[in-house]
């Protein structure tokens, strides 16, 4: 199927109101909102888990197919960068260090 230029601009707007009128919601209605302890609590892992559901496919599958080969430098990348943030708490030092870890990588291999 071959978008038009039309149909494209008019698909990205849908997605711009319909991502900022949910986010709008939640500001202008929230103080009305009140969550149960336990599911603010759990709310907390939300960031972690979806940040780790974007990248642990791509590290295991960067062209789509499952690569664990020595080749694929993602892979070490996100290791290291997902160790560090265990070990230090530090996202920064975790995102330096796994780009580090990925070049490096990239470069010897």
């Amino acid at each position: 199927m071959n978008l038009t230029t039309q149909q494209l601009l008019l698909a990205i707007a849908g997605m711009v109101v319909v991502t900022y009128g949910i986010r709008l919601s939640f500001l202008v209605f929230g103080h009305r909102l009140a969550f149960p302890h336990w599911l603010e609590r759990s709310l907390r892992y939300v960031p972690a888990a979806v940040l780790t559901a974007l990248i642990v496919p791509m590290a295991l599958a960067p062209q789509g197919d499952i690569e664990l080969t020595l080749a694929n430098a993602y892979l070490p990348g996100t290791l290291a960068a997902g160790a560090l943030a265990f070990f230090t708490r530090r996202t920064l030092l975790a995102i330096i260090g796994g780009f580090v870890v990925y070049g490096l990588w990239r470069w010897l291999m």
